[in-house]
């Protein structure tokens, strides 16, 4: 059974930080792609940070470029988001995704983690 769980959500003031952690089992781990995405009240959900192979580097959405670092653990089955200079605009539930490189219709959630950017 393939789990994704994602932790390290809450809540932060603007400028702070926060670092989410996604822990896969269940599957084997270097033949997935790893993606960060957020749905914000409202809106449509938006990848924000994906890692294509176990050594490839992390790709950005605009809207968070120098602000997130995303890497990868493969030794742990692990994915970190790095969350600096949070903005309100940032609040949202963040998913964990890993998605089979070879065969697009084999991919998985997590449950999300609500990250909220308040003062």
């Amino acid at each position: 059974q393939v789990q994704l769980v994602e932790s390290g959500g809450g809540l932060v003031q603007p400028g702070g930080s926060l670092r989410l952690s996604c822990v896969a089992s269940g599957l084997t781990f270097s033949r997935f792609a790893m993606n960060w995405y957020r749905r914000a009240p409202g809106k449509e959900s938006e990848l924000v940070a994906g890692i294509l192979k176990p050594d490839s580097d992390a790709n950005y959405a605009n809207s968070v470029k120098g602000r997130f670092t995303m890497s990868r653990d493969n030794d742990k089955n692990t994915v970190y988001l790095h969350m600096n200079g949070l903005e309100p605009e940032d609040t949202a539930i963040y998913y964990c995704n890993a998605q089979h490189r070879g065969t697009l219709s084999i991919f998985y959630w997590g449950q999300g983690t609500q990250v909220t950017v308040s003062s």
